[in-house]
């Protein structure tokens, strides 16, 4: 069981619409049959896996919420949205229903917007919308797209596409945003989901904190360099954290690399519900250690209980520019 005062601020939790009828087609039924092999996979054997039917439906924000802050020690959350309109009908995580969430949970739930930047001027009209009329304090990004039956990638580096909007978000205020790295789904390509980009991203735009979302997985490597030498770059381990049991020697290998490389202070803690429960996760995280041999071989720091207090929430608190004491007496208060 994780400490009654740790704070735990979950990353990314997305009221997922999983209607089959939601798909544009074969891709985005592609997409969707992948992340049900995470949840099959990576959940583990002794905790509930969910048949089809159960899964592969639109979830309820009344669902996340209760999956997030009854059914596990959560006490703080991002709703995450996502913009795949070129796979789904509503994007698959829509804008508007991560701003129900935050409605429904306001004294724990932050919004996050999102827009497509290859949308030009309606992408930055929508910006202003979910910033002045619906309090998103960040945003998240997912630069590889997939139309007209082929990728439709944009970078994060693009002076044309990508600056712009990074550009109206200070403007707006904002300066935290997150994009999905790594982690390929459906038809989209491997290559196309490198973290090469966020050299110029970080580079240009020093004022704005850039999380690059799993880690970049498989491209940790070429993540840990970026992170070392960017102040302004962080990486969630939300869908890394999940290998916490089905894979534990994996799992202490790429957290050992982000300790050595970038510290404690630039990791953050994420549960990807639904897809995964997040008490197993959370649980195992608070528990875990780096095995002995790591440390010896590798010069690995030990993940202390400091670490597993920054990583699990604080680290994002100070992100979002809250004070940790600050909210813990607002949350007890509001209990």
């Amino acid at each position: 069981m994780i400490k009654d005062d740790v704070l735990v601020f979950d990353c990314v939790a997305h009221p997922f619409n999983f209607d089959p009828d939601n798909a544009l087609g074969q891709p985005g039924e592609q997409f969707i049959n992948h992340l049900y092999a995470f949840h099959n996979v990576l959940t583990p054997e002794s905790e509930p896996k969910l048949a089809e039917e159960e899964f592969l439906k639109e979830w309820s924000t009344a669902e996340i919420a209760r999956m997030v802050f009854d059914e596990s020690d959560t006490d703080m959350l991002v709703a995450m949205p996502l913009p795949l309109t070129d796979l789904f009908h509503d994007g698959l995580s829509p804008w508007e229903r991560c701003a129900e969430l935050r409605d429904e949970n306001p004294d724990r739930t932050v919004f996050w917007g999102t827009v497509n930047p290859l949308e030009g001027r309606k992408a930055l009209e929508q910006m202003e919308v979910q910033v002045n009329e619906y309090g998103a304090t960040a945003f998240k990004f997912y630069n590889v797209r997939y139309d007209y039956g082929e990728p439709f990638p944009w970078r994060m580096d693009d002076p044309q596409v990508a600056f712009p909007i990074f550009e109206k978000a200070q403007e707006l205020g904002i300066n935290l945003i997150g994009v999905h790295k790594g982690l390929p789904l459906g038809p989209q390509p491997l290559e196309v989901t490198h973290t090469w980009d966020m050299d110029g991203a970080a580079a240009n735009f020093p004022d704005i904190n850039f999380v690059i979302f799993h880690v970049g997985l498989p491209f940790i490597d070429e993540t840990c360099w970026q992170l070392v030498r960017f102040p302004n770059l962080y990486a969630s381990i939300a869908a890394t954290v999940n290998f916490v049991v089905r894979s534990p020697r994996q799992f202490a290998e790429w957290l050992g690399k982000l300790l050595f490389w970038c510290g404690e202070d630039k990791i953050i803690y994420g549960s990807e519900a639904p897809l995964f429960h997040p008490k197993w996760a959370s649980d195992a995280f608070w528990t875990f250690e780096l095995p002995q041999d790591l440390i010896e071989g590798y010069g690995y720091p030990q993940l202390t209980e400091q670490a597993k207090r920054k990583i699990l929430g604080e680290n994002l608190l100070r992100l979002s520019g809250m004070d940790v004491e600050e909210t813990r007496q607002k949350l007890a208060n509001a209990s």
